[in-house]
């Protein structure tokens, strides 16, 4: 099998209206990681061939969070994606094997709903064991360390409209 370079994927940045952002806990930080770390990200996952980013974007974000175009509203797309590699001792375990890293485009959206309108368990397997809000500043020190510049990339790219 061959290793594409990059597995196309879509990331969102889900913010309420007090500018906090939306992390889940990973559920299974020691099988991919390899780690008893507890690691929190923003929603994020594949494209599906042939999907619309904006479509994905929703997708993902409803399959790892519950929540629909209902309880949010699309904010912006960043003008860039983002490249990140896995660490070495990643790569050929994720995703089957056929990818050295992922290229993401990132969603900023504004939540709308209740806290209530969150379900973990949207999508089986569910992703996340629990979820918070969190300060966007703290968003780099709380996801695994070889996505933190990502993090700070989607940061300051979102910055003025958090």
């Amino acid at each position: 099998m061959k290793m594409d370079e990059y597995r196309p994927c879509v990331g969102v940045m889900l913010v309420n209206a007090d500018g906090k952002v939306f992390v889940g806990k990973r559920i299974d930080a020691r099988e991919t990681m390899g780690t008893d770390t507890i690691w929190w990200q923003m929603p994020q996952g594949g494209v599906d061939s042939g999907e619309d980013l904006e479509a994905a974007a929703w997708r993902e974000l409803h399959e790892e969070t519950g929540v629909t175009p209902a309880h949010a509203t699309i904010l912006k797309k960043m003008d860039d994606d983002i490249a990140y590699d896995l660490p070495d001792e990643l790569i050929g375990k994720l995703w089957g094997g056929r990818y050295r890293g992922q290229m993401q485009t990132w969603f900023l959206l504004r939540f709308t709903g209740q806290d209530s309108d969150i379900n973990l368990n949207a999508h089986d397997p569910a992703e996340f064991s629990e979820w918070k809000w969190a300060s966007p500043e703290s968003l780099p020190d709380m996801i695994v360390p070889f996505k933190k510049r990502v993090y700070r990339t989607v940061l300051e790219a979102f910055r003025q409209l958090v």
